[in-house]
Parts: C-alpha cells; structure tokens; sequence
C-alpha cells in the first residue's frame, strides 16, 4: 500500500511548484522532501518527477496519483466534518483568510460572537490578498476565505470551493477636503491631472481602477502604491492624492474626505468561500452564520 504521507508531498508539490516551497510550507527541508518522493518512486515503480532546466515536474504518471489524492483528502475532510457533526457540541478550528477592510469592518463582531455562542470553537484568522487566499483554500492551507470581486472582473474559480456572497458595497472616488485640495475637482474626469494611490499591480481593485480611469478618457497617474487602504485614506485625507474606496472600507469611522458617486454606481461583491468536502462542518457553519450576522449595510 502507498504511503499516504509520501502521496500528500507529491499533490503538493504539484500546488505549490517547488520543492523549496513545499518544505517551507510543511516545516521540512527540501533534502528530506525530495527523498520522500525518491521513496515514492520506489514504491510505484513509476517515474513521477523528471528534471526541468532548475526545477523538477510532474510526469503524467504523478498527475494521476495527484488527482486521487485530491479525492483521499476529500473523503477524509468529508468524514471529519461528520463527526464533528455527530457530537453534542460545536467545537473545533476554523483557519479564516481574509482581507484587510472585511477584518475590520466583519471580525470583531463575528470572533465575539463566536466565543460567547461557540466557545469550543477556535477561529485562527489571517489577513491574505483575496486572490491568494482563494488559492490557499483551495490548496488547504485555510478551511474558509472572506474574498472580493470587483465589477466586470471575476475572482479566481477554484474547483471543490462552494462561493456564498455576504454583501455588496458601492466604491466611490474620495477627495482631498476642500481645505486642502489643490485643485478643484467634482468628477473622475477631473481627477486626471491628481497624484492617485492605488493597490499594487495584479490587484483586482488596480485593474478595476485602470480600467474605470481609461474608459473617462485619462491614464491615471499613479505615484502611490500600497495594498493598506488605510494609508490610501490618510494620503487623500492630508491632499496628497486621489483614489477609489469601496464604503465598506469607511465601517466604523470617520473622513474628512470628499466622497463622488461614479457613473453606474459601481459595487463590490464580499463573498466567503470553503471546500465543499468541508460544508458539513457544524463550526464552519457556525462562522458563516456569525459572519452573515456581523454584515452591516454600508454607511451612507
């Protein structure tokens, strides 16, 4: 029989790419990856890695074992999450990705409600690029994901992921306060000769914005990158640039910048995503009730 352990390195390593990369992620060192799957071999009979330039690939062989280990996985989380349902508690670990405004805005409310209904149950939350996370869902490193979709820009689709959308915000252009604008603006269009921030290129938020700045007839000149959108809000707060914010991102506070609605008032899509294996897991579901329950509308 095929050791189950020396399976799961070789599905990763077809997820993650390398073997530097599965033993960083696994807490092994790449020597001992490597004999693991030499033993693989061994035990196959079978060729499952051959030599590309640096870097090692998957033969058609090993993509077969991958695939029926994806299906082992399944099965076991499937199985995991039935016995958890059978017990008269709701208990176990929910890992969550997600980002950074839907933290802020969701979390708080969502992990109190948590420990006072749940409280055998342990929330590990960590803040991922949604793009990121869906893929580190998927690839297990996460049981559930808080993402976003952007409008006329879908988010990643990545098989076994059971998608539910939480709300939706409406992203405006924020201003400098009048006090210390230095140039008078009332529209995108006008906002093509402002410095403007925007989230690092591969963004789903950048391309959006791009686009939107391009189709009013301008090239937005971006002198400002940074994916913390709260340091977008203090550099249009203190007149230093422009940008497009979701409203979501104003939960819970305060600006004193100047907010324009856009053309077809554009929205944003929140969304969490899990494995369908893991669906039946009462602690799970517990969280995405929580979550829907934390999800205030917008301020206005």
């Amino acid at each position: 029989m095929l050791e189950i352990r020396r399976l799961i390195l070789l599905r990763e390593l077809a997820v993650r790419g390398t073997i530097a990369a599965v033993a960083e992620a696994l807490n092994f060192t790449p020597s001992a990856v490597s004999q693991q799957l030499s033993q693989l071999e061994k035990e196959t009979g079978t060729q499952l890695l051959r030599k590309a330039g640096r870097r090692v690939q998957l033969t058609p062989q090993a993509e077969v074992l991958v695939a029926s280990v994806g299906e082992i996985l399944d099965t076991l989380e499937r199985a995991e999450a039935r016995l958890q349902a059978a017990a008269t508690g709701v208990s176990g670990r929910v890992r969550l990705a997600v980002f950074q405004s839907a933290a802020l805005a969701f979390m708080p409310a969502t992990l109190r409600a948590m420990a006072v209904r749940f409280p055998g149950v342990r929330v590990e939350m960590v803040q991922r690029e949604p793009e990121e996370a869906l893929r580190e869902t998927w690839a297990r490193d996460f049981d559930m994901v808080i993402a976003e979709q952007y409008p006329a820009h879908a988010a990643p689709h990545h098989p076994g992921l059971d998608r539910r959308d939480l709300t939706t915000d409406a992203i405006r252009l924020a201003l400098p306060p009048a006090a210390v604008s230095l140039h008078p603006v009332d529209s995108l269009p006008g906002a093509r000769h402002m410095p403007w921030v925007m989230e690092p290129r591969g963004a789903a938020s950048r391309h959006f914005a791009e686009q939107l700045c391009r189709r009013a007839g301008f090239e937005p000149d971006v002198r400002y990158e940074t994916a913390d959108l709260q340091a977008h809000i203090r550099l249009v707060e203190s007149g230093n640039a422009v940008a497009l914010i979701p409203d979501l991102v104003w939960a819970g506070r305060d600006t004193s910048c100047r907010l324009l609605d856009l053309d077809g008032r554009p929205r944003r899509t929140i969304f969490t995503a899990q494995r369908l294996a893991g669906a039946a897991s009462p602690a799970a579901r517990a969280l995405r009730e929580a979550l829907t329950e934390a999800v205030q509308p917008p301020p206005p």
